[in-house]
């Protein structure tokens, strides 16, 4: 079996139109859904790229060996997918951005990582569209399909899809892209494609978190006009994307190695794309516009045109390939295999999902705009720089978090104490927070129980191996 995992960066699942979006064309993500099997609630781990990518390819929660920052990223010694998949044999091929590995296990878990450039980039960078660099929307780029990065990335991939023949080592393509995550903006062909569309943002909502406040006020997020282009363009970025992997699609089906690959698409996280007033994401924020992704699969063995109700987690994808591809894992992790379900199961729909994020002030190293690590961005002016002043003049506005989500509820619960419960039965996009109400003060008194259970059973992972005590 040879496998392909599409990861566009910061693509929630209800923009995509098999999950019901009412206008975004993205035909091939629908076909997709067509001839495999759709997730329709897969969550993710953590709200932003490294600790999610780290969670998904070691199996375990981002607490569990500290994957809660940007910059710890895989190390040597942790098992993951793709060291897996390598030792066993496969060739492993990633083409696209590193919010993975530290440097040292590239080479340990990879054959081939690049991040290719723009094959014709524009002449000149887009420029803001609002005057407002902190809403991250630019003006359209002047360029065709291969001025953006990830369409050299996905070529690259194509490349070795056409070239593989039977008796060939088998393969693991990882194509970790940039697209839909901000700024926002894309070639001139796509810009307009939703700028008349009937765009309704959700609204602030009621008792929502401080941090929600102070994004709008440092970034001066009030536009709604300004706003609802930032999701129109967002859109417009995913139609772009999906192109991409409708070209990835036909180019496997006319490789011999079509009847023998699991292609598997899915996302690392979400973004607020103007909901609630607010951009792109937040290392404690745990909305559903941010944790829910895409997952569909398609291949040999998985049922076609199959929809599963039951929720599950990114970081199931592991012990799902591990086990597709019989290879015993050596580590102890916290994914469990969804293959049942692509053979037709319904998955667990008594399945609690979970998350967790943000950092704690005795670790000011994790905050972004710390030290001279962030120099770059630490300037007035920078697109980051109102959201590092943030975390360093309001520290519990990005505190450590976890959530847990049932298919009913959602608790999202800050050491700072400004939580959040959701009824998602009643309120599925999150507008009213009733952790406070009377009324539910025993189903978050359940759910804390609950959350402090799990959360002891993964606090940590005993390794596998004895040493000599001699």
């Amino acid at each position: 079996m040879n496998y392909i995992i599409f990861m566009p960066d910061e693509m929630r699942a209800e923009s995509v139109g098999c999950y019901g979006h009412p206008f975004v064309q993205t035909p091939n993500l629908d076909r997709l859904a067509e001839e495999g099997t759709l997730f329709e609630q897969c969550h993710v781990q953590n709200p932003v790229c490294s600790p999610c990518r780290c969670s998904f390819a070691t199996g375990q929660y981002p607490h569990t060996n500290g994957h809660r920052t940007l910059w710890n990223l895989v190390k040597p010694y942790e098992h993951n997918l793709f060291r897996y998949m390598k030792e066993a044999g496969y060739d492993v091929w990633v083409y696209g951005k590193n919010d993975l590995f530290a440097a040292e296990s590239i080479p340990l878990s990879t054959d081939v990582f690049i991040e290719k450039k723009a094959i014709n980039p524009p002449a000149v960078p887009p420029k803001s569209a609002t005057g407002n660099v902190d809403d991250f929307l630019l003006e359209p780029m002047d360029c065709g399909d291969d001025g953006v990065l990830d369409y050299a990335n996905v070529m690259a991939g194509i490349e070795k899809i056409k070239n593989w023949k039977p008796g060939d080592k088998p393969f693991v393509l990882f194509l970790p892209l940039l697209y839909p995550h901000c700024p926002y903006t894309v070639p001139k062909e796509y810009y307009d494609l939703y700028m008349d569309a009937d765009i309704e943002l959700r609204e602030h909502g009621e008792n929502k978190p401080e941090f929600h406040g102070l994004i709008r006020s440092y970034r001066s997020l009030d536009d709604v006009e300004a706003l609802q282009k930032v999701q129109a363009v967002y859109l417009s970025m995913i139609t772009y994307s999906d192109k991409l992997l409708g070209q990835l699609m036909n180019a496997l089906e006319e490789s011999p190695a079509n009847k023998d690959t699991l292609l598997i698409a899915t996302s690392d996280h979400g973004d607020y794309a103007g909901d609630y007033g607010l951009v792109e994401k937040w290392p404690d924020g745990f909305e559903d516009v941010l944790t829910r992704v895409p997952l569909i699969v398609k291949g040999p063995g998985v049922q076609k045109g199959h929809r599963v109700e039951g929720q599950v987690e990114l970081l199931d994808l592991m012990p799902t390939v591990l086990e597709s591809a019989e290879i015993e894992p050596q580590h102890l992790f916290f994914g469990k295999s969804f293959w049942p379900a692509l053979q037709g199961g319904n998955g667990d729909l008594d399945r609690v999902v979970y998350g967790d994020g943000g950092y704690d002030q005795h670790e000011p190293y994790c905050f972004e705009g710390w030290g001279t690590r962030d120099a770059d961005i630490m300037f007035p002016g920078g697109v980051y720089y109102h959201k590092a002043l943030q975390q360093q003049e309001h520290p519990l506005s990005v505190c450590r978090t976890t959530m847990m989500r049932t298919l009913s509820y959602k608790l999202i619960y800050r050491t700072s104490g400004d939580c959040e419960l959701y009824d998602l039965k009643k309120d599925p996009k999150e507008l009213q927070n009733v952790y406070h109400s009377p009324e539910y003060t025993e189903i978050v008194r359940e759910m804390e129980s609950k959350l402090l259970n799990w959360y002891v059973k993964t606090s940590d992972t005993v390794p596998m191996t004895s040493d000599s005590r001699k």
